[in-house]
């Protein structure tokens, strides 16, 4: 006897949309997200559509109606409740445009809390569209099956990101003059028992070029910034980030499933 078909099957589309969402509910998806459904997946009356509100959780939907520019879904249950996620920060510095999107998508599928882009004296790019960034983070979020959306906040210059930091937060810095090796700084942010830490953590990374001497020291100065070391070689930023953020989710993070 063949098995019975999962449903919804694992090639639904999926779709953040604004909410709240609930049963019952019929809601009309035209725009871009319209032309997905309707010219790229070409959806039909009957067909599964999964949807992600950021505040509820993930729901069920069928196509109600398919035009050639919107569809009609109706929503007939939820599936899950919106995930909780490691209170964990990534600060990365900006980039160039292609790089600085390949951070938003990849901190976003490993699960990263927030994104506060940073600027500083040797980045390329001091500016970041904001449309562009929400839409490569909201679509990463789809791709990878997350019901939360990472909050993404303005970039913003070092100095300022400094004076304002949470007094409950540590600051990982990625320093490439060295550090603590990151492997063992992050442990104790999953086990403060351990020794020092908190579950309250972020990870700074530099631009192409690095931190200059004056960005370093007033980095090092601060009472919560632990320079660690992501290893003996030199990392692109963009390498820097995903690779510490990687380290972090599976050392401290919601990878680690064994307490």
């Amino acid at each position: 006897m063949s098995a019975t078909p999962s449903w919804p099957p694992k090639s639904a589309p999926r779709l953040f949309v604004d909410g709240p969402l609930s049963e019952g509910q019929t809601l009309a998806i035209d725009g871009q997200q319209g032309h997905y459904l309707a010219k790229v997946m070409r959806v039909t009356p009957g067909d599964a559509v999964i949807l992600c509100d950021d505040m509820t959780g993930e729901w069920l939907a069928n196509v109600a109606e398919a035009g050639k520019r919107s569809v009609t879904l109706s929503i007939t249950r939820k599936l899950r409740e919106r995930e909780g996620v490691p209170d964990f920060w990534l600060c990365p510095a900006l980039l160039k445009k292609d790089r600085f999107d390949l951070v938003l998508e990849k901190a976003t599928e490993l699960g990263v809390a927030a994104i506060h882009p940073i600027i500083t004296r040797r980045c390329v790019a001091d500016k970041l569209n904001p449309d562009r960034a929400r839409t490569i983070v909201t679509e990463a979020a789809e791709q990878c099956a997350r019901t939360a959306l990472p909050m993404l906040e303005a970039p913003q210059k070092l100095d300022a990101l400094l004076r304002g930091w949470p007094e409950d937060r540590l600051l990982f810095f990625a320093d490439e003059e060295g550090g603590r090796p990151a492997a063992e700084a992050f442990s104790f942010t999953k086990y403060p028992e351990r020794g020092e830490g908190a579950h309250k953590a972020a990870i700074l990374t530099g631009p192409e070029g690095g931190f200059d001497d004056a960005e370093r020291a007033a980095i090092r100065a601060h009472s919560l910034a632990r320079p660690i070391s992501l290893g003996p070689r030199i990392l692109r930023g963009e390498t820097a980030a995903i690779a510490a953020v990687a380290l972090w989710m599976g050392l401290a993070g919601d990878w680690d499933t064994h307490d």
